[in-house]
This record gives C-alpha cells, structure tokens and sequence, in this order.
C-alpha cells in the first residue's frame, strides 16, 4: 500500500501583519498551510485573498510560487511532509472541501489573533485564522492532538505534529533549484 502524505507549510512574508505577529510571538514562521502535494501549487489556509490588500482576508487557495508569495520575494518556508493513513488523509481532504463550497461565507479573524495574545478565545462563527483553521482540520482529522483549542493555537504550536519530515526550510524562491536538486538525489 503507497503511503499518503499532506504538507505542513510554515511562512514568513514580510507583510505588516506578519512582522507584528512575529514581534509578539517572537517565532520565525507565523503563518500556516496544508497542502495535498508537494508541487505546493495548491495550498490551504486563512490569509490575504488580495496580495495587494491587507485587509481583505479569508480562506484561501494559497500557491508557494504566486500571490503574496510572489509579492515579497524574500518570504522565508519551513515544510513539513506528514505521513498519515488513507482514512485520515480522506477526512482532511473532506474538510477542506467542506470549507471551500462555502468559502464566500468565511473571514479573517483578525480579533481572534488579539485573543491568542491574551490567552483568551475568541471565538466568531466563519471567522478563521491561519493556525485556527489548519489545527481544527487537522484535530478533526485525526492528525494532530492538542490540549490547546484551535482558537488558541500559534502556526508554532503546529509544529509539534508527530511523525512530520522536514523537506526544506529557507527562502521560497531557493526552493525550486533545491527540489530540483533533491529530486534528483
């Protein structure tokens, strides 16, 4: 039986939000993403749905080589490859599709953010933040297990998903020359 996998993607862009995030968290990667394969071409989280407008966030359909991606350039990664079984890789995908037939009708939670900071939940209805959607899909599906509730979740805190290989931390725009290279390794 082939082994399935999702991708746990860890950023750091530049943006305002994300320079005042890691000032007050003080962790280098604050923003999280699941992706289905390793072409990252299709990533899934809450972030910008306008790469030139701050304040318009959602879910998104997020890609490692476009968008706000390719708007700051020096945007740094951390990638994670996280074995899991077929029924957990089948639920996770149901979770996003769940999301994305609704997807009009989620937002930012940019409140919830401050209620991180302060330890307290903050919970809206369709509001999500990066950390807050992947936990609670992946907490649905069985992948990752926390005394934390999603609302309180940190992109750090994920990284204590079990069984994750990393596959490559640096500059985004170095990752295609070193998966090229690791490819052919």
């Amino acid at each position: 039986m082939d082994s399935k996998y999702i991708y746990l993607i860890f950023t750091r862009t530049g943006t305002w939000l994300s320079q005042a995030i890691g000032a007050f968290s003080e962790t280098k990667y604050v923003h999280a993403s699941v992706s289905f394969d390793s072409s990252f071409r299709k990533m899934y989280s809450f972030g910008r749905t306008n790469p030139n407008n701050p304040f318009s966030g959602g879910l998104v359909e997020e890609s490692l080589y476009g968008g706000v991606y390719r708007k700051f350039r020096r945007s740094e990664c951390l990638i994670y490859r996280v074995p899991v079984t077929e029924e957990q890789y089948n639920s996770l995908k149901r979770e996003v599709e769940i999301f994305l037939t609704e997807k009009h009708k989620y937002r930012y939670n940019f409140l919830g953010l401050f209620g991180v900071l302060l330890n307290k939940p903050f919970k809206r209805q369709n509001y999500y933040f990066c950390s807050q959607f992947v936990s609670e899909i992946l907490i649905r599906s069985s992948i990752y297990d926390s005394n934390k509730i999603p609302e309180l979740i940190r992109a750090e805190d994920l990284l204590k998903v079990k069984n994750k290989e990393m596959m490559y931390e640096g500059f985004i725009n170095d990752y295609y020359r070193f998966d090229c290279l690791y490819s052919l390794s």
